[in-house]
Protein backbone atom coordinates (compact mmCIF):
# COMPACT_ATOMS: atom_id res chain seq x y z
CA UNK A 1 0.00 0.00 0.00
CA UNK A 2 2.85 2.53 0.94
CA UNK A 3 4.69 1.98 -2.95
CA UNK A 4 1.04 2.71 -4.08
CA UNK A 5 0.58 5.78 -2.10
CA UNK A 6 4.27 6.96 -2.94
CA UNK A 7 3.72 5.93 -6.72
CA UNK A 8 0.50 8.43 -6.36
CA UNK A 9 2.44 11.20 -4.90
CA UNK A 10 4.72 11.17 -7.74
CA UNK A 11 2.44 11.06 -10.33
CA UNK A 12 0.84 14.58 -8.71
CA UNK A 13 4.47 15.73 -8.21
CA UNK A 14 5.57 15.08 -11.42
CA UNK A 15 2.55 14.98 -14.16
CA UNK A 16 0.21 18.14 -12.47
CA UNK A 17 -1.79 18.73 -15.17
CA UNK A 18 -2.05 14.88 -16.33
CA UNK A 19 -2.71 14.02 -12.74
CA UNK A 20 -5.40 17.00 -12.54
CA UNK A 21 -7.39 16.34 -15.67
CA UNK A 22 -7.31 12.28 -14.69
CA UNK A 23 -9.46 13.22 -11.49
CA UNK A 24 -11.61 15.52 -13.20
CA UNK A 25 -12.52 13.22 -16.00
CA UNK A 26 -13.22 10.36 -13.65
CA UNK A 27 -15.17 12.49 -10.92
CA UNK A 28 -17.59 13.59 -13.73
CA UNK A 29 -18.18 10.06 -15.28
CA UNK A 30 -18.95 8.91 -11.62
CA UNK A 31 -21.09 12.23 -11.12
CA UNK A 32 -22.52 11.17 -14.70
CA UNK A 33 -23.38 7.23 -13.11
CA UNK A 34 -24.62 8.72 -9.82
CA UNK A 35 -26.85 11.36 -11.74
CA UNK A 36 -28.53 8.68 -13.35
CA UNK A 37 -28.90 5.97 -10.77
CA UNK A 38 -30.74 8.80 -8.48
CA UNK A 39 -32.96 9.67 -11.47
CA UNK A 40 -34.00 6.02 -11.86
CA UNK A 41 -34.57 5.82 -8.07
CA UNK A 42 -31.02 3.37 -7.69
CA UNK A 43 -28.99 5.39 -5.81
CA UNK A 44 -28.69 2.44 -3.18
CA UNK A 45 -26.53 1.33 -6.17
CA UNK A 46 -23.79 3.93 -6.54
CA UNK A 47 -21.83 2.92 -2.85
CA UNK A 48 -21.12 -0.10 -4.64
CA UNK A 49 -20.37 1.31 -8.06
CA UNK A 50 -17.69 3.72 -6.35
CA UNK A 51 -16.26 0.85 -4.15
CA UNK A 52 -16.22 -1.27 -6.94
CA UNK A 53 -14.31 1.46 -8.95
CA UNK A 54 -11.75 2.42 -5.77
CA UNK A 55 -11.01 -1.35 -5.96
CA UNK A 56 -9.98 -1.30 -9.41
CA UNK A 57 -7.74 1.52 -9.06
CA UNK A 58 -5.95 0.12 -6.37
CA UNK A 59 -5.41 -3.41 -8.25
CA UNK A 60 -4.65 -2.12 -11.41
CA UNK A 61 -2.12 -0.34 -10.10
CA UNK A 62 1.57 -1.63 -10.99
CA UNK A 63 3.34 -1.40 -7.97
CA UNK A 64 1.21 -4.20 -6.33
CA UNK A 65 1.79 -6.18 -9.53
CA UNK A 66 -1.19 -8.27 -9.74
CA UNK A 67 -0.67 -9.62 -13.63
CA UNK A 68 -4.31 -11.45 -13.31
CA UNK A 69 -6.57 -9.12 -11.04
CA UNK A 70 -5.06 -6.43 -13.25
CA UNK A 71 -5.73 -7.97 -16.03
CA UNK A 72 -9.43 -8.60 -14.54
CA UNK A 73 -10.31 -5.18 -13.54
CA UNK A 74 -8.55 -2.98 -16.22
CA UNK A 75 -11.90 -2.68 -17.69
CA UNK A 76 -13.82 -1.64 -14.65
CA UNK A 77 -15.76 0.80 -15.45
CA UNK A 78 -17.24 -0.89 -18.77
CA UNK A 79 -18.06 -3.87 -16.98
CA UNK A 80 -19.88 -0.90 -14.60
CA UNK A 81 -21.70 0.51 -17.97
CA UNK A 82 -22.48 -2.76 -19.40
CA UNK A 83 -23.76 -3.84 -15.97
CA UNK A 84 -25.99 -0.29 -15.42
CA UNK A 85 -27.10 -0.99 -19.28
CA UNK A 86 -28.37 -4.23 -18.85
CA UNK A 87 -30.14 -3.14 -15.07
CA UNK A 88 -32.22 0.22 -17.30
CA UNK A 89 -32.47 -1.23 -20.68
CA UNK A 90 -35.55 1.31 -21.55
CA UNK A 91 -34.30 4.33 -19.61
CA UNK A 92 -30.54 3.49 -21.51
CA UNK A 93 -32.88 3.23 -24.86
CA UNK A 94 -34.83 6.59 -24.01
CA UNK A 95 -31.31 8.19 -23.05
CA UNK A 96 -29.65 7.30 -26.79
CA UNK A 97 -32.45 8.23 -28.94
CA UNK A 98 -32.45 12.20 -27.01
CA UNK A 99 -29.02 12.41 -27.76
CA UNK A 100 -28.81 10.93 -31.63
CA UNK A 101 -32.95 12.92 -32.28
CA UNK A 102 -33.26 16.18 -33.51
CA UNK A 103 -33.28 18.82 -31.08
CA UNK A 104 -35.85 21.35 -32.77
CA UNK A 105 -37.79 18.86 -34.64
CA UNK A 106 -35.85 19.61 -37.57
CA UNK A 107 -36.75 16.28 -39.12
CA UNK A 108 -40.21 16.96 -38.99
CA UNK A 109 -39.63 20.31 -40.66
CA UNK A 110 -37.33 18.55 -43.93
CA UNK A 111 -40.48 15.62 -44.54
CA UNK A 112 -42.19 15.34 -47.80
CA UNK A 113 -45.84 14.44 -47.88
CA UNK A 114 -47.95 13.41 -50.02
CA UNK A 115 -50.21 16.29 -50.26
CA UNK A 116 -50.16 19.94 -50.18
CA UNK A 117 -49.88 22.60 -47.15
CA UNK A 118 -53.43 23.37 -47.77
CA UNK A 119 -54.49 19.61 -47.33
CA UNK A 120 -52.35 19.13 -44.19
CA UNK A 121 -53.96 22.32 -42.61
CA UNK A 122 -57.39 20.57 -43.35
CA UNK A 123 -56.00 17.84 -41.84
CA UNK A 124 -55.13 19.78 -38.94
CA UNK A 125 -58.53 21.55 -38.71
CA UNK A 126 -60.17 17.57 -38.55
CA UNK A 127 -57.65 16.42 -35.76
CA UNK A 128 -58.48 19.76 -33.70
CA UNK A 129 -62.43 19.29 -34.49
CA UNK A 130 -62.47 15.74 -33.83
CA UNK A 131 -60.33 15.88 -30.39
CA UNK A 132 -62.63 18.91 -29.10
CA UNK A 133 -66.41 17.11 -29.66
CA UNK A 134 -64.98 13.78 -28.25
CA UNK A 135 -63.13 15.91 -25.06
CA UNK A 136 -66.94 17.31 -24.51
CA UNK A 137 -68.27 13.75 -25.05
CA UNK A 138 -65.52 12.29 -22.47
CA UNK A 139 -64.47 9.84 -24.86
CA UNK A 140 -61.17 8.71 -24.89
CA UNK A 141 -58.73 8.83 -27.48
CA UNK A 142 -55.02 8.07 -28.61
CA UNK A 143 -53.87 9.79 -31.86
CA UNK A 144 -49.93 9.53 -32.75
CA UNK A 145 -49.10 12.11 -35.37
CA UNK A 146 -45.81 10.57 -37.02
CA UNK A 147 -43.43 13.10 -39.80
CA UNK A 148 -41.72 9.91 -41.17
CA UNK A 149 -42.37 5.66 -40.85
CA UNK A 150 -42.64 4.28 -37.45
CA UNK A 151 -41.59 0.49 -36.11
CA UNK A 152 -43.23 -2.16 -38.31
CA UNK A 153 -44.49 -3.71 -35.23
CA UNK A 154 -46.50 -0.62 -34.06
CA UNK A 155 -48.39 -0.26 -37.35
CA UNK A 156 -49.24 -3.97 -37.75
CA UNK A 157 -50.50 -4.22 -34.28
CA UNK A 158 -53.27 -2.56 -35.66
CA UNK A 159 -55.66 -2.38 -38.52
CA UNK A 160 -54.57 -0.85 -41.68
CA UNK A 161 -56.69 1.49 -43.12
CA UNK A 162 -54.90 4.49 -45.62
CA UNK A 163 -57.58 6.92 -45.30
CA UNK A 164 -57.83 10.56 -45.38
CA UNK A 165 -58.13 12.15 -42.32
CA UNK A 166 -61.75 13.24 -41.44
CA UNK A 167 -62.88 14.37 -37.80
CA UNK A 168 -66.13 12.23 -38.50
CA UNK A 169 -63.84 8.83 -39.54
CA UNK A 170 -61.73 9.87 -35.91
CA UNK A 171 -64.81 9.98 -33.76
CA UNK A 172 -66.10 7.00 -35.01
CA UNK A 173 -62.85 5.07 -34.33
CA UNK A 174 -63.04 5.83 -31.38
CA UNK A 175 -67.05 5.29 -30.16
CA UNK A 176 -66.93 2.63 -27.27
CA UNK A 177 -69.12 0.93 -29.12
CA UNK A 178 -66.20 0.10 -31.84
CA UNK A 179 -64.01 -2.63 -31.82
CA UNK A 180 -60.75 -0.30 -32.40
CA UNK A 181 -61.66 2.44 -30.22
CA UNK A 182 -59.01 0.72 -27.45
CA UNK A 183 -56.04 1.19 -29.55
CA UNK A 184 -54.16 4.07 -31.23
CA UNK A 185 -54.68 5.72 -34.54
CA UNK A 186 -51.85 6.89 -36.53
CA UNK A 187 -51.23 9.41 -38.82
CA UNK A 188 -48.84 10.58 -41.46
CA UNK A 189 -49.75 14.01 -43.23
CA UNK A 190 -53.61 13.80 -43.92
CA UNK A 191 -53.88 10.31 -43.88
CA UNK A 192 -54.58 7.80 -41.34
CA UNK A 193 -52.19 4.89 -41.90
CA UNK A 194 -53.87 2.37 -39.19
CA UNK A 195 -55.70 2.22 -35.91
CA UNK A 196 -56.49 0.11 -33.19
CA UNK A 197 -52.62 -0.25 -32.81
CA UNK A 198 -50.69 -0.85 -29.34
CA UNK A 199 -47.70 1.64 -28.05
CA UNK A 200 -45.44 0.68 -25.34
CA UNK A 201 -46.09 2.07 -22.09
CA UNK A 202 -43.29 4.91 -20.44
CA UNK A 203 -41.28 3.08 -17.85
CA UNK A 204 -40.41 6.40 -16.46
CA UNK A 205 -40.22 6.65 -12.42
CA UNK A 206 -40.83 10.68 -13.13
CA UNK A 207 -44.20 10.23 -14.84
CA UNK A 208 -46.80 10.66 -12.42
CA UNK A 209 -48.23 7.23 -11.02
CA UNK A 210 -51.77 8.13 -11.34
CA UNK A 211 -51.90 8.54 -14.99
CA UNK A 212 -54.09 6.13 -16.84
CA UNK A 213 -52.42 3.15 -19.46
CA UNK A 214 -53.13 5.65 -22.31
CA UNK A 215 -51.38 8.75 -21.20
CA UNK A 216 -48.11 6.25 -20.15
CA UNK A 217 -48.49 4.70 -23.99
CA UNK A 218 -48.40 8.13 -25.45
CA UNK A 219 -45.89 8.91 -23.31
CA UNK A 220 -44.05 5.78 -24.13
CA UNK A 221 -44.05 5.86 -27.78
CA UNK A 222 -42.88 9.50 -27.74
CA UNK A 223 -39.69 8.55 -25.64
CA UNK A 224 -37.76 6.41 -28.46
CA UNK A 225 -39.72 8.05 -31.58
CA UNK A 226 -40.12 11.22 -33.75
CA UNK A 227 -44.46 10.99 -32.84
CA UNK A 228 -46.56 13.47 -31.50
CA UNK A 229 -49.50 12.13 -29.28
CA UNK A 230 -53.20 13.52 -28.54
CA UNK A 231 -54.65 12.12 -26.02
CA UNK A 232 -57.97 12.83 -24.87
CA UNK A 233 -59.18 11.62 -21.54
CA UNK A 234 -62.77 10.08 -21.24
CA UNK A 235 -62.58 10.66 -17.33
CA UNK A 236 -62.39 14.40 -17.43
CA UNK A 237 -62.25 15.02 -21.04
CA UNK A 238 -58.99 16.91 -20.79
CA UNK A 239 -57.28 17.44 -24.05
CA UNK A 240 -53.57 16.47 -23.37
CA UNK A 241 -50.12 16.40 -25.60
CA UNK A 242 -47.33 13.98 -25.65
CA UNK A 243 -43.99 14.85 -27.03
CA UNK A 244 -40.49 14.29 -26.57
CA UNK A 245 -41.22 12.07 -23.38
CA UNK A 246 -43.05 14.48 -22.01
CA UNK A 247 -46.86 15.24 -21.69
CA UNK A 248 -48.67 18.56 -21.32
CA UNK A 249 -52.19 19.19 -20.37
CA UNK A 250 -55.25 21.74 -20.34
CA UNK A 251 -54.64 22.18 -24.47
CA UNK A 252 -58.07 24.11 -26.11
CA UNK A 253 -58.69 24.63 -29.90
CA UNK A 254 -56.02 27.55 -30.88
CA UNK A 255 -53.12 25.42 -28.50
CA UNK A 256 -53.68 22.35 -30.38
CA UNK A 257 -53.82 24.04 -33.70
CA UNK A 258 -50.35 26.17 -32.96
CA UNK A 259 -48.86 22.20 -31.54
CA UNK A 260 -49.81 20.49 -34.99
CA UNK A 261 -48.95 23.02 -37.39
CA UNK A 262 -45.26 23.73 -35.05
CA UNK A 263 -44.93 19.96 -35.09
CA UNK A 264 -45.70 19.60 -38.85
CA UNK A 265 -43.41 22.48 -39.74
CA UNK A 266 -46.28 25.38 -40.83
CA UNK A 267 -45.80 27.41 -38.28
CA UNK A 268 -42.50 28.87 -36.44
CA UNK A 269 -41.34 27.25 -33.01
CA UNK A 270 -42.46 28.87 -29.80
CA UNK A 271 -46.06 30.08 -30.92
CA UNK A 272 -48.26 32.24 -28.53
CA UNK A 273 -50.29 28.84 -27.20
CA UNK A 274 -47.28 27.30 -26.16
CA UNK A 275 -47.19 29.23 -22.93
CA UNK A 276 -49.91 28.82 -21.68
CA UNK A 277 -49.84 25.07 -21.78
CA UNK A 278 -49.59 23.66 -17.88
CA UNK A 279 -48.07 20.32 -16.61
CA UNK A 280 -49.82 17.01 -15.70
CA UNK A 281 -51.31 17.96 -11.64
CA UNK A 282 -53.75 15.80 -11.15
CA UNK A 283 -55.23 11.97 -12.01
CA UNK A 284 -55.83 11.80 -15.77
CA UNK A 285 -56.91 8.15 -17.23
Amino acid sequence: MEKFVENLKYQILNRPVQSAADVVLFAFLLYAVFVFLKKNDAVKLYKYVVLFLLLSVVLTSKTLDLPLLSRTFTYSFLIVIIGIAALFPQETRRGFWKISSPRDMQQAFTTEYDCSDEELNAAISEIVRASLNMAKKDVGALIVITPEHIPVHIKESGTKLDAVVSGGLLESIFNTKAPLHDGAVLVRGNRIMAAGCFLPLTQSLEVDKELGTRHRAAIGVTETNNVLTIIVSEETGVISVARRGEIKRYYDSEMLTDELKEFYGLKAIAGAGAKKIKRVRKTDK
